[in-house]
């Protein structure tokens, strides 16, 4: 049986697309190398670039003999398009079943509690704002 595609991330593209955003562009020999130990082999690397570029996540242009691949989204639009997809596959579409599901699960300090509250203000006031 084939493999589902993912509609985000794996964690492979995961880490060769954190490659690109830190560097902006790179061809496959660069991306394998500072990907680190243990180093995957250049054809992986190719192939999931390959995937990545099919997905709309990276581009790639010629620089002599080579390609290099840099990011077509922000990281920011990666990390959206996850919580989106979390929040409809396990939170019915609510976002904020998410946020009470995080509030109640995971340890939240001060700092980010405070933050919160001025983010549910600005929420409150531009809700009251509109017509």
């Amino acid at each position: 049986m084939a493999r589902k595609k993912s509609p985000t991330l794996t964690e492979a593209e995961y880490r060769l697309m954190d490659v690109l955003w830190r560097c902006g562009g790179a061809s496959v020999s660069e991306v394998v190398e500072l990907l680190g130990e243990p180093q995957p082999a250049y054809n992986t690397v190719l192939t999931v670039l390959r995937v990545l570029e099919r997905k709309g996540y990276v581009r790639h242009r010629e620089s002599g003999r080579a390609f290099i691949y840099r990011a077509a989204i922000e990281r920011s639009a990666a990390r959206q398009q996850v919580v989106q997809h979390v929040v409809s596959r396990f939170f019915n579409g609510s976002p904020g079943e998410l946020v009470l599901n995080l509030l109640e699960s995971e340890r939240v300090d001060d700092d980010e509690l405070a933050r919160l509250g001025e983010i549910l203000d600005i929420a409150r006031a531009q809700r009251t704002a509109q017509p």
